[in-house]
């Protein structure tokens, strides 16, 4: 008798880790979303665009650092190592992207009546205070421009030696005569470009496209107060020349991710890839990940003249939790942008207060579900939809399957990429009697139509940690610090 031999086979379920998650970016570069593959396995290096440091970042700006910080958080809940690099322009940076006006940085000096590395210092630190309210993180590395003039200088150096440059009357030009691809990557049609150079300096350009990579200081004998020597001559980089040495210098000659606004697209990073190809022969970054702008009401432009501009620091004098706006930016997809107004802002307010309340109510001690979260990492693996996490997130608040215990366990887990502080605890402060008088009397203002008074004893009520928010018939008292 043939006896048949068996083998038993032992049938186990792989369960997959967050790095076997497939990540997808929509990649400018492409024009199409594609699959997340980094060139060194389980690490990721990214560049972001930060702010031109002569005046307030206000909530739109603040939108791309945002889109920047959820990004890292993402690729940080997959298990990445990331690394983080963003710059700080302190100069360079022109009133006219091609390469005319005064400098932003002197221009902000005047205007102050400071130094143009006082405003610099000012600006930064009024940038990291907005961050900080917005709980984003700080990139592992910062590079303000003015630290990094030797380096900008060596690039130069690299991009002339490959002979992608020359000399006009005002500065060092890169030639995009001799790229090819210049136009590609913003689809851009050359012949319509609009030169705003000064007239004498576009005649002097070999083609309109053409941009500055050193800038001569002014031969008249107005002095700046920055600027450097360089084998060209006395003057200061021009701005897109920093972001490619920066990045450079810190993640290499080729790295993982660029990211920045739709704005940069046509200018800034279309002369930064030139300058990658120039100095090393290919673009610097794989994957150009740009985020859409907010606007305001209706689509219109965010402007002080037209009341719709908001700094992170004045929602707090307005008692409106900075998270909120957070909170508000995570029900939009960053490629969309946003339309923002205070109405939407104050409703988007209650909404986080519903949910921090009631995650700080459920019961500590559960595990995470993981159901949710599968579906919570398909999703932000999809091009970081968070619109759609968010409506995850109510979801399961109101899932009567998952233990209140769970939910709360899924939620702080899923808050490592919200960054909502949601496990934050809600401390209640009781209003002293001094700030309830004062809002009484501010009230007694207003029915007698003494605006001034009014005003001067919110103002008060504001000093001492307190906003007082008016509803018909009566106002409700906030702490500031919330």
């Amino acid at each position: 008798m043939h006896l048949k031999c068996q083998r038993r086979v032992n049938l186990r379920v792989v369960k997959l880790t967050k790095m076997d998650q497939k990540i997808y970016f929509y990649n400018t570069a492409t024009r199409k979303k594609e699959e997340f593959k980094p060139i060194n396995d389980g690490k990721v290096g990214i560049y972001s665009c930060g702010p031109t440091v002569y005046w307030n970042q206000h909530l739109g700006n603040m939108y791309a650092y945002l889109f920047a910080d959820v990004l890292v958080r993402t690729l940080k809940y997959f298990n990445y190592e990331v690394k983080f690099v963003m710059n700080l322009t302190d100069v360079g940076h022109l009133t006219s992207d091609s390469d005319s006006g005064e400098d932003k940085m002197e221009k902000g000096a005047k205007r102050e009546g400071l130094s143009v590395w006082e405003v610099a210092k000012k600006y930064e630190k009024q940038f990291f205070e907005s961050e900080q309210l917005l709980n984003i993180n700080r990139p592992d590395v910062v590079c303000p421009a003015t630290g990094y003039i030797n380096e900008q200088i060596e690039l130069l150096k690299l991009i002339e030696k490959n002979g992608f440059t020359y000399k006009i009357s005002d500065g060092i030009y890169f030639d995009t005569g001799k790229f090819s691809d210049y136009a590609r990557f913003a689809n851009l049609k050359l012949d319509e470009i609009i030169d705003t150079d000064r007239d004498e300096v576009s005649k002097e350009k070999k083609n309109r496209s053409d941009f500055a990579l050193w800038k001569f200081s002014p031969q008249d004998g107005t002095k700046r107060q920055m600027e450097w020597d360089s084998p060209w001559g006395v003057g200061f980089p021009g701005w897109h020349l920093e972001c490619t040495a920066m990045s450079v210098k810190n993640l290499g000659d080729t790295f993982d991710i660029h990211t920045g606004g739709i704005d940069h697209i046509p200018v800034h990073h279309t002369n930064e890839i030139a300058q990658g190809y120039g100095a090393f022969g290919h673009q610097t970054a794989n994957y150009w990940i740009h985020n859409a702008w907010v606007t305001g009401k209706g689509g219109t432009k965010m402007s002080k003249s037209l009341g719709n501009v908001f700094t992170a620091q004045e929602l707090v004098e307005m008692g409106i939790n900075p998270l909120a706006y957070r909170y508000l930016f995570l029900t939009t997809n960053y490629r969309k942008g946003m339309e923002f107004s205070l109405e939407s802002l104050k409703i988007a307010q209650v909404a986080y207060d519903k949910l921090k309340k009631m995650v700080g109510e459920f019961p500590d001690g559960g595990k995470i579900d993981e159901n949710y979260q599968k579906i919570f990492m398909e999703l932000i693996a999809n091009d970081l939809a968070m619109p759609e996490v968010v409506a995850l997130v109510w979801k399961l608040t109101k899932d009567e399957n998952v233990g209140t215990g769970d939910k709360k366990a899924t939620l702080l887990d899923f808050d490592k990429v919200l960054g909502l502080n949601l496990g934050e605890k809600i401390v209640v402060k009781e209003i002293p009697q001094e700030i309830n008088d004062l809002a009484q009397k501010r009230a007694e203002a207003k029915a007698s139509k003494d605006w001034a008074e009014a005003d001067r004893l919110r103002n008060e009520i504001n000093k001492m940690g307190y906003t007082v928010e008016d509803s018909v018939n009566n106002f409700k008292i906030r702490s500031i610090d919330k």
